[in-house]
């Protein structure tokens, strides 16, 4: 594999970051998970706006580059981003090195790393039957502590709620916020389905501004059904007639049970299946435009 650090491109071997790296020792820093359909990469504007904008917010600045020929050059030269298979693209800008310390200052230069990888997605099996959430412990950080509109390195929070899935068994974490109402998954958003709406936490509950999210939002209202951003407690979604996750990697995923207890009739519903049809006529249109 070939890494693009900083200003150029090594073997994965080479590609080595200091310990004095501010991002190593205290999670300082920004990132972003894109992916290609074939050579096409999805939302690509969309994603480095909101790097952009998470770097912006902790007083990073991004080194200047040519990010869409970067990112088709780190495809190419990992043989991703084709017709044979999709790319999985990650960008990492963390504060970089300087000496032990909170100051920024002390860092001079941030460090860009650039990744691409074969994109894995899930199992076919977990779109059919859907999968099964967890009610984490673990609450999602508070917004004045750190605003989730920072796509942060920093992700102590999830991966504890990720820890409790695992040990559950469960595909994922459901977390619910300071206030008790529904959040996010470790990383993804959250939708369901009530009375035929579409209910989904809205920003102010503590949650990342899904790129996914926003997409499904849109097809929604194209298609006519009511969608409700708000405060939902978790009793809301335990008698939902629906429930799915949404992410750049997965699109749409089902959820089919909830603290072992089905969600629904325990299978994908029909405003899932509709939402994931009204994906992939826009995916289509994507790749033919």
């Amino acid at each position: 594999m070939w890494i693009y650090l900083n200003s150029r491109f090594v073997p994965e071997d080479q590609a080595v970051v200091s310990v004095f790296d501010h991002g190593f020792l205290y999670g300082d820093g920004v990132y972003e998970t894109i992916r290609s359909y074939g050579s096409r990469i999805f939302m690509r504007e969309q994603h480095l706006a909101r790097l952009r904008r998470s770097a912006d917010a902790i007083g990073l600045q991004i080194p200047e580059r040519d990010w869409p020929a970067l990112l088709h050059e780190a495809m190419t030269r990992n043989e991703v981003g084709n017709e044979r298979v999709d790319a999985y693209i990650r960008i990492t800008i963390s504060r970089g090195v300087g000496e032990i310390g909170l100051d920024p200052a002390l860092c001079p230069d941030p460090t860009v790393v650039v990744m691409t990888r074969p994109l894995r997605p899930p199992d076919p099996d977990l779109y059919r039957g859907g999968v099964r959430l967890i009610v984490a412990k673990t609450r999602r950080n508070l917004p004045a502590a750190l605003d989730p509109q920072i796509k942060a390195t920093n992700f102590l929070n999830n991966i504890l709620a990720k820890r409790e899935a695992l040990a559950a068994g469960a595909f994922d974490s459901l977390l619910l916020n300071w206030e008790s109402h529904l959040a996010e998954c470790t990383v993804s958003n959250l939708f369901f389905v009530a009375a035929g709406r579409l209910c989904t936490p809205s920003l102010s509950c503590g949650i990342l501004d899904g790129i996914t999210r926003s997409l499904i939002l849109t097809l929604a209202r194209e298609e006519g059904i009511p969608v409700e951003e708000g405060r939902f407690d978790v009793e809301a979604l335990r008698r939902a007639d629906e429930c799915f996750l949404s992410n750049t990697t997965m699109e749409i995923m089902p959820v089919t049970t909830l603290d072992n207890r089905p969600v629904g009739g325990g299978n994908p519903g029909p405003v899932t299946q509709t939402l994931h049809r009204q994906f992939a006529a826009h995916r289509t249109r994507f790749l033919e435009s």
